[in-house]
């Protein structure tokens, strides 16, 4: 059952088998080579030319898996997608960073990456809003954007040639996050999707499903695409965000973060893919059943949840048919 490392009791190791029974099956049905391990076969139509891609070889004339992971296929290539790997980048990915280093004209930061990324000074919005040339007073102020241990939202602007990965945050979706909890999930959990930024307004959350399989979940912070603002407004904006930078997160507020914070933790757990609609119904799950907080990682919700995802694919597939 995924090597999960829960204290189950002996009844609740079996409903979690049948659940994970049920979820294969349906799974199988759908897609009959979406998952597979080492030496499964892939099938492929011989009678058209393909591409043998990363880990898969020949075998006594089939094509066949060399690692576990999931079966892609782009055009004629036929490869196998790795789960348990660090993440890939891509450019145009949504991703959430820590702070690692703070050096000259740029920040180093940590994304699950072979190497640390970079996000240059030129590569972000200042303070201000308006669109300048970086100045030497900008470099020396630039611990008073971010310092180290800061968690940051980002996306992938290019490689470069030494193999580094650079970042970009010019819109004001982006930049520093505050007031939440950083999660870390593997990387394979998070598909890519036209919105990686989700507003869960019954909450005032904020919820960010980083590509590299960072989540953030945050108090809601108020955006504004507008560059450029005239002086009143901007003194006015600034001494607005410096009453809210002192005002304490309420109870209720920090309640919901470590409830929808719980729900990314047990989804994970259970190797299910993360989705704004599926974390919803994981917390609303929990919220109707009056389970606290703290009970929501224990064996027994991790079953229901398992229970639950097995029954709603079910039902979907009958809608289907």
């Amino acid at each position: 059952m995924r090597g999960l490392q829960l204290p189950l009791s002996q009844t609740q190791r079996i409903r979690l088998q049948r659940a994970f029974e049920k979820l294969q099956s349906l799974s199988s049905k759908a897609n009959s080579d979406a998952s597979v391990t080492v030496a499964d076969t892939i099938p492929v139509n011989y009678e058209d030319a393909f591409l043998k891609g990363h880990g898969t070889t020949d075998l006594n004339g089939e094509l066949v898996a060399t690692v576990c992971g999931v079966v892609e296929r782009i055009n004629k290539l036929v490869y196998v997608r790795g789960l348990r790997a660090r993440y890939k980048p891509e450019v145009g990915d949504i991703v959430v960073g820590r702070v690692v280093e703070v050096a000259q004209k740029r920040w180093r930061l940590e994304i699950n990456f072979s190497q640390d990324a970079i996000l240059m000074l030129s590569s972000m919005n200042m303070p201000d809003g308006i669109q300048r040339r970086r100045t030497a007073l900008d470099e020396l102020n630039m611990r008073g954007i971010f310092e180290e241990n800061d968690v940051v939202c980002a996306e992938v602007r290019n490689f470069q040639h030494d193999g580094s990965l650079q970042l970009q945050a010019r819109s004001q979706k982006y930049g520093k996050l505050e007031k939440g909890q950083l999660l870390i999930i593997d990387p394979y959990l998070v598909k890519k999707s036209k919105s990686h930024f989700h507003h869960l307004e019954q909450f005032g959350i904020d919820l960010i499903l980083g590509r590299n399989g960072f989540i953030w979940v945050g108090e809601h912070v108020e955006t504004r695409d507008g560059m450029v603002v005239d002086q009143a407004n901007s003194s006015e904006q600034s001494m607005v965000l410096e009453e809210k930078n002192q005002t304490h997160t309420p109870l209720e507020m920090r309640q919901n973060i470590c409830r929808i914070a719980n729900a990314v933790r047990v989804l994970s757990t259970l190797g299910f893919s993360m989705d704004a609609d599926l974390i919803m119904e994981t917390v609303e799950l929990s919220s109707s059943l009056k389970i606290d907080i703290h009970d929501m990682i224990g064996s027994e919700f991790h079953v229901l949840v398992a229970e639950r995802e097995a029954e709603r694919r079910s039902l979907m597939g009958k809608r289907r048919r």
